[in-house]
């Protein structure tokens, strides 16, 4: 799908859902779909939801199952386009420039000095040079929402024809375009072009079922009791209005807690000593601490 040595590219979502499974990550139709096809279109996939519903999981998911290289950016404020793009290795450019004066006999010819220091040899490559040169492979423009518009317009412009070029280098252009995926927790609405230029796709919570079918594939050993405990547990959590709800890592977490105390049960006692696995706020814990009775083991 993504690597030119796969002998078992799927040709329906069908197929992209049995690989993803097989790597432990559980979607569901609308995920699989559009992943089949984004690679199918050569489209950026823009994956957008709270934290924790598996959007960053999905890149590593699916890296793992098509044997493709991950190359992950992570977007911060004030990134721009050096430590996205490249660099030049200055020490060693001055290293190697000193090194041609001291071994030139006849004096140092400028215009080859010049040009050697402008080769791979000393062009440091970061996430999104690397993915061009290194395609097929799965890149991952992790929580694109925290970069500033000025990024957001250079990295469209790159992943528009996903070539780049280097003034003292030349050109490098993907000889096959990696598969993309932005992810965007959505504390800014990411801008109408760079949405079109994409495919999109909303990433929900999973269901009850579906977390029950997670956390089994995930946590060796977890029965089926203490699965729906925990899922139904975190769900209820979600339904409140809490600084940060509990995302599906949360809950995995929770059940390894848990099953490392050898509880093989969610009781009252035990929920109480293990929050801070599944809540990171204070002010989270207090509120649910108040609505244990509801939550459904009376904290």
């Amino acid at each position: 799908m993504f690597d030119d040595r796969s002998s078992a590219a799927p040709d329906s979502p069908t197929d992209v859902s049995a690989a993803l499974r097989n790597t432990g990550y559980l979607p569901d139709e609308g995920i699989a779909t559009a992943a089949f096809l984004a690679a199918s279109m050569g489209r950026p996939l823009l994956c957008e939801g709270e934290p924790g519903t598996g959007k960053t999981a999905l890149a590593h998911a699916l890296s793992s199952a098509y044997g493709a290289e991950l190359i992950r950016l992570q977007c911060h404020e004030g990134i721009d386009a050096a430590q996205a793009l490249y660099e030049w290795d200055f020490p060693r450019q001055l290293l190697h420039l000193r090194t041609l004066e001291a071994t030139a006999e006849e004096g140092i010819d400028t215009a080859r000095a010049e040009a050697s220091l402008y080769t791979s040899r000393f062009l440091l490559a970061r996430p999104l040079l690397r993915a061009l040169w290194q395609a097929p492979c799965v890149l991952l423009v992790d929580e694109i929402d925290r970069a500033d518009d000025e990024f957001e317009a250079f990295l469209l412009e790159v992943l528009s024809d996903y070539t780049v070029s280097i003034p003292e280098f030349g050109t490098v252009e993907a000889r096959r375009p990696p598969f993309v995926l932005l992810t965007s927790n959505r504390t800014r609405e990411v801008h109408d072009a760079l949405k079109r230029r994409c495919l999109y796709h909303w990433l929900e919570h999973p269901d009850l079922r579906r977390e029950v079918a997670i956390l089994r594939s995930r946590v060796p050993g977890l029965e089926e009791r203490l699965a729906e405990q925990v899922a139904d547990a975190v769900r209820r959590m979600r339904s409140m209005e809490l600084l940060k709800p509990p995302g599906v890592a949360e809950s995995i977490d929770w059940a390894n807690a848990l099953l490392a105390l050898g509880r093989a049960e969610l009781d009252t006692e035990t929920a109480a000593r293990t929050l801070g696995t599944v809540l990171k706020y204070r002010e989270d814990t207090q509120r649910v601490r108040a609505s244990g009775e509801v939550l459904g083991f009376g904290v």
